[in-house]
């Protein structure tokens, strides 16, 4: 009677020390990455918001605040692979905002409080609201859910 040899279980093999500190770096780079553009993308908004096209505002800064910030979401997501990372790029744009909003000692301010500088700042911040909360609303493991 012959017996068959025995079948090898493989275990699943642990990623490499190499890779896991590849990948921890690659997370916290994509986590700078989404705080530093959550800035940039606040200033170019403040650029565009006073944009005027024959006398008339324009408002354009309002669309772009939209796109960015859904993109920046996905993004901070995606990187970090952590659902509370929609809050990397959510915060200094909203201190950006804040700043802007505020006189200086001379009197300038940064963001009038125009139809399209309150549009500005309450169409980005629920953005960002909206996009947290489909992430929290995501099934656990769900790839395609996370945003």
């Amino acid at each position: 009677m012959s017996v068959a040899p025995q079948e090898q279980e493989q275990q699943p093999s642990r990623p490499s020390r190499l890779r896991r500190i590849v990948d921890i770096g690659l997370r916290v780079t994509g986590g700078v990455l989404a705080v530093v553009a959550g800035a940039a993308t606040a200033v170019l908004e403040l650029l565009l918001a006073p944009l005027r096209i024959g006398g008339y505002l324009v408002g354009a800064a309002v669309l772009v605040a939209v796109i960015a910030n859904v993109a920046l979401s996905w993004f901070a997501i995606e990187t970090v692979g952590r659902r509370w990372a929609v809050a990397l790029p959510a915060l200094p744009w909203v201190a950006v905002m804040m700043v802007a909003a505020d006189r200086t000692d001379e009197g300038d301010v940064l963001l009038v409080g125009n139809w399209v500088g309150l549009t500005l700042v309450v169409a980005g911040a629920m953005t960002f609201a909206v996009m947290a909360f489909r992430s929290i609303l995501a099934p656990v493991g769900s790839p395609a859910g996370r945003y």
